[in-house]
Parts: C-alpha cells; structure tokens; sequence
C-alpha cells in the first residue's frame, strides 16, 4: 500500500525569480515527482514573466538598463541575439517595426529575414501546407513568407461563390452558372512599386482576368464576362484572348507581339504595379512583356484610392494563387 503523502508547497517572492519550497512525505509515490516537476515548471514561469515585464516597462520608460539579481546593470539592447529573437517572437508584427527602432543591435536582429523571430511567426500564421509547397518558392525567406501572407486574398472581399482554401494563397471558385466572380487581395497601394505571382491552376474557361482594382469594382456579377475592367475602378488582362480592359472597353492586344502565345496552365504571370509613375506590367516566365496601362491614377483622378490585386474567373472549380513578392528588382 502506498504511503501517504502530504505536500505543502509554498512560494516565496524573491528578486530576479520565483523560489519554490516543497516538503514531501512518502517520497516513494510517483505523486511526488508530479508535484516536483510543477513546482520547476512555475519556477521557470515566473522568471520568464518577470523578465518579459521588466523588458516592457523599460521599452516604455525608455529606459534600457536594469539590475540584475546580482546588482550588476544590464543593458537590454546587447543581450545575446536567442534570446532576443525568442522574445521578439512573442510580439505582433506591427510591434516588430518599432523594436528595430531602438537600436543597431535590435535591428540587425529583426533585419535577418530568416532568424527565428521570423520563423516562428511562420509557423504560427501559415499553414503547413503552404510552407512545404512549391508555392512560396519565389519568397526563400521567412519574413517573406509571411508578407506574402499578409498580402494574400481577402477571404472578407471575394465572391460568394468564391473561398479561399485553408493554405492562405490560393482561392477556389465554385461551380455556379452564369456567373463571373471576383476577388481582391487583403491589402492595397497608394504609393511606391510593387509585385506579386498570380498562378491559375485551373482550366480558364472563356474569361480569365487579373490585374488591379479598387474597392469600387464588384466582384460578382450575372453572366460570363469580363467583370475585371469591366467598369473605370478596375484594370485587367484577360488571359484567354490577350486582351486589356478597362472600363469596358478593351485597350488593345498585349503583348504587342505577332502572335503572342496564350497562357498555358501553371505558368507564373508576375503582375508589376508602380504607383509613383502610374503604369501596370506583367511578366511571363521571367520574360517582361512590356507596360500594360499607363496615367493610371492620373487619369482616372484617383489620388486617394487604393489598388488592390484583383482577378475575375468563369469556370467552375478553377484555382488562382496570388504570392506578394515585394518591390520588383530592375534588371
């Protein structure tokens, strides 16, 4: 019969931790190793708190030094570079920007691309699907991964008869009839140069278009059209007869090429956007194709608008993926 067994655990207040006392009647009952290894676990607890609470007290007084449990100054922006990037693991991304902020050591820290800060908000934010696909092929690094992310279609602003599938990036349109369908990308610009892959995976049906769009431009309509373009909010190419649109007029052939080839299945279309001097580009298979729209703020007088990637599909359980790459590298 196991002896009986009488814990008293108490916690006593010390600086720099938590210390822990426990006396153990009857130490042969496996009860006892239970409550040894609580008692570690909320050792190691509260130091971990009392650190991250005097990390925060001091990057909002701040103050960047602090005494240990020695009495010897600690300064918070030379800590070793694991433990930073465990800590900064903790903290939104928007937090991030303003930790690289502090100091040169920080931000050395938060500007590798690949360390663990980064790593670890992949694995929380994106799906495992998508971090061990080909998808995110053309962004190696973490942080990458996770713009693209963040970049990636808006669930919140596509049609209904379109979802966007559990691995983020790609969207699935349902097999409804006559009906075009939409959908944007969660973030938009105003400023600066941009570009993102959009891959379809799907067979093309009679309208495939992608390009931009404000927030004005519906995203579902009756019929089979060629809804991206379709109306002054919304700039497209469709890939089945190589045709620009905008405004419901087409603007022309592109590329300008003697009979350009149309688009096969899987092919990576890189979509260039550039704000600052108002034009849309694409690229296919690396190759540029020259400058789709030109004077497109200008023009249309939409100084204050957002442009968001945008695609329209006809056909039904086709897939488009769209992947952020960041501002284009010339050249």
């Amino acid at each position: 019969m196991a002896a009986a067994v009488e814990v008293n655990t108490s916690f006593e207040r010390k600086r720099g931790g938590c210390r822990g006392v426990v006396s153990c009647e009857g130490r042969q009952s496996g009860v006892w190793w239970w409550w040894w290894w609580r008692e570690v676990v909320v050792r190691h607890l509260c130091v971990l708190l009392e650190a991250a609470a005097v990390l925060f007290s001091r990057l909002y007084t701040n103050t960047l030094c602090c005494a240990d449990a020695a009495g010897k100054m600690v300064n918070w922006c030379f800590l070793p570079d694991h433990v930073l990037e465990v800590i900064f693991s903790y903290l939104a991304v928007h937090d991030l920007r303003n930790c690289s902020l502090v100091c040169k050591n920080w931000y050395r820290c938060l500007n590798d691309e690949n360390n663990d800060v980064w790593r670890l908000h992949c694995v929380r934010k994106l799906a495992e699907e998508a971090l061990k696909s080909d998808l995110l092929a053309s962004v190696p690094t973490y942080k990458a991964k996770l713009r693209a992310f963040y970049h990636a279609w808006n669930p919140n602003d596509c049609s209904r008869n379109i979802y966007v599938k559990p691995n983020g990036f790609t969207l699935h349109r349902n097999p409804v009839a006559q009906s075009t369908d939409g959908a944007r990308g969660k973030l938009g610009f105003r400023s600066g140069r941009h570009a993102w892959e959009v891959v379809w995976e799907g067979p093309l049906g009679t309208v495939a278009v992608i390009g931009i769009a404000t927030r004005d431009a519906a995203v579902q309509c009756p019929g089979y059209v060629a809804l991206l373009g379709s109306d002054e909010h919304s700039w497209g190419w469709n890939l089945v007869d190589n045709h620009l649109l905008h405004n419901g007029d087409s603007q022309g052939n592109y590329p300008l090429l003697n009979n350009a080839p149309k688009y096969q299945v899987g092919e990576r279309i890189r979509v260039i956007l550039d704000c600052d001097d108002n034009t849309l580009a694409f690229e296919k298979n690396y190759e540029f194709l020259g400058v789709a729209f030109r004077g497109i703020v200008l023009v249309n007088g939409l100084p204050d608008k957002q442009l968001y990637p945008s695609v329209s599909a006809v056909y039904g359980n086709t897939e488009v993926s769209m992947v952020y790459l960041g501002p284009p590298l010339d050249g």
